[in-house]
């Protein structure tokens, strides 16, 4: 399928919210098809499960569904709204075992689902590379550090990006790439 271009997409986004909103299913399922691939990619990318990230897109869209006529076409642009919903929902996601009841049961699951080692963000702390990486971050200046920070750990387009920092495409753009040059020269002294 082809994408429009992207403001054209905001509006075809937008239009297919107001008709969700109404309980058009049809509307709903083009706004799945449009939408789905990226936000399947931002949970997927926090919660590095893919099992995880199809359930909790599932709830997503469940909830999209049911508060489309929340949406407010003036505060944000429908694909960042649809992210946060995604995004805050997957963190929950990871939060959840220590919010769910406790119990015998509980416990019996949780002696189960235990393991020893490492997990993924504990091993990328103790790395090297992290540090270096988190050394480099910080003699960028802020809005570099901002952007890069809000693209690479959080998932925003270079758009998304513009419109959250309400900034201009090119500046945002610019931002992003010269922080990136400059990470790459500082990891690469650090190496």
């Amino acid at each position: 399928m082809n994408r429009p271009p992207p403001d054209a997409l905001a509006e075809r986004l937008a239009a297919l919210l107001a008709q969700a909103a109404i309980k058009n299913q049809r509307a709903f399922a083009d706004l799945y098809e449009l939408t789905a691939a990226k936000l399947f990619g931002v949970a997927l990318r926090i919660l590095r499960r893919q099992d995880w990230a199809e359930e909790v897109l599932q709830e997503c869209y469940v909830s999209i569904w049911n508060h489309a006529g929340d949406y407010a076409v003036q505060k944000s642009a429908p694909l960042t709204w649809m992210t946060s919903i995604v995004r805050n929902r997957s963190l929950d996601w990871l939060r959840r075992p220590q919010l769910e009841a406790t119990g015998e049961e509980y416990d019996i699951a949780a002696e189960a689902w235990q393991d020893e080692s490492p997990g993924p963000l504990e091993r990328l702390a103790a790395s090297s590379e992290a540090a270096a990486l988190a050394r480099c971050l910080q003699e960028l200046d802020a809005k570099q550090r901002q952007s890069i920070m809000l693209a690479f750990f959080h998932g925003l387009s270079h758009s998304e990006l513009a419109s959250h920092m309400k900034q201009p495409l090119g500046t945002v753009k610019t931002w992003v790439r010269r922080g990136l040059e400059r990470l790459k020269l500082c990891l690469g002294e650090a190496a």
